[in-house]
């Protein structure tokens, strides 16, 4: 089973990955889809797999607010990440890869998104915690639950946004199922800009990627602080995309140049 695992985590891995991902979560769901794939179980059913243990594991969230039911919450949060990457690469293995598959990922990851902020907040709210300018709040403050309202609409208008600029009637062009089967490639990066931009965008990919290292913040005992850093980089994502879409479409159009009247 190792021979086969490993040999479908190097044919399944994903371009552009999180390191995350290459270094702990592939190889483990390598190892689950081995196990499945000789079965009639398919991606979207490890899908709907992944997004009931997400619901299992948020539950636990708000509803253990001491130390060890966060990392309890949180094991069962990775489990539920380690099925959302055996989907994919279930498909990719066995050649099944589909854009509906691709969009139906896409909406259970953003739901579990969204249920991680609401369980966080009512965490905070039956537990105390850190509050937005780093003094401690006790039970029952209202200030979570307000920051988790604000915090699931900054995380829903990020999934309403992404989208939107997803669309190939805005980027001009579709994505074909093949994109599915992208495997790594060797990246150029020959200057200190092209060095520099790389490891930025890696370490902000790193901190919107909650499943790198929630479990970092579960062990110390600050998913108080995972909240308020995750809202604020989902804000600020929100920021930038919104600028982007105010100066394409809130700059007026150029005038179409009028043609010579036929001779």
């Amino acid at each position: 089973m190792l021979t086969e695992a490993k040999a479908i985590y190097f044919a399944t891995r994903k371009r552009h990955d999180q390191l995350f991902n290459i270094y702990v979560m592939r190889p483990i769901a390598a190892a689950v889809v081995s196990l499945v794939a000789p079965t009639s179980v398919t991606p979207n059913q490890l899908t709907l797999v992944s997004l009931g243990v997400m619901v299992i594991a948020t539950t636990l969230m708000a509803l253990l607010p001491d130390h060890l039911g966060g990392v309890i919450a949180v094991l069962a949060l990775e489990c539920s990440y380690l099925f959302d990457c055996a989907d994919g690469m279930l498909a990719r293995h066995k050649k099944i890869a589909s854009k509906e598959g691709h969009l139906f990922d896409f909406f259970t990851d953003e739901l579990k998104a969204t249920l991680l902020v609401g369980a966080l907040s009512m965490r905070l709210y039956r537990g105390g915690g850190l509050g937005f300018d780093l003094s401690m709040r006790e039970p029952g403050a209202p200030m979570f639950l307000v920051a988790g309202i604000a915090g699931v609409t900054v995380i829903a208008s990020a999934i309403s946004l992404t989208n939107f600029l997803r669309r190939p009637e805005i980027t001009g062009k579709d994505t074909p199922v093949e994109a599915h089967y992208e495997t790594v490639g060797a990246a150029t990066r020959e200057s200190a800009v092209q060095w520099t931009a790389w490891a930025v965008t890696t370490f902000l990919r790193f901190l919107n990627h909650y499943p790198s290292h929630l479990w970092l913040f579960a062990l110390v005992g600050r998913l108080d602080l995972f909240f308020w850093v995750y809202i604020t980089i989902n804000l600020a994502y929100l920021g930038r995309g919104w600028l982007g879409v105010i100066i394409r479409f809130g700059t007026p159009a150029k005038p179409t140049p009028a043609e010579p009247p036929a001779s």
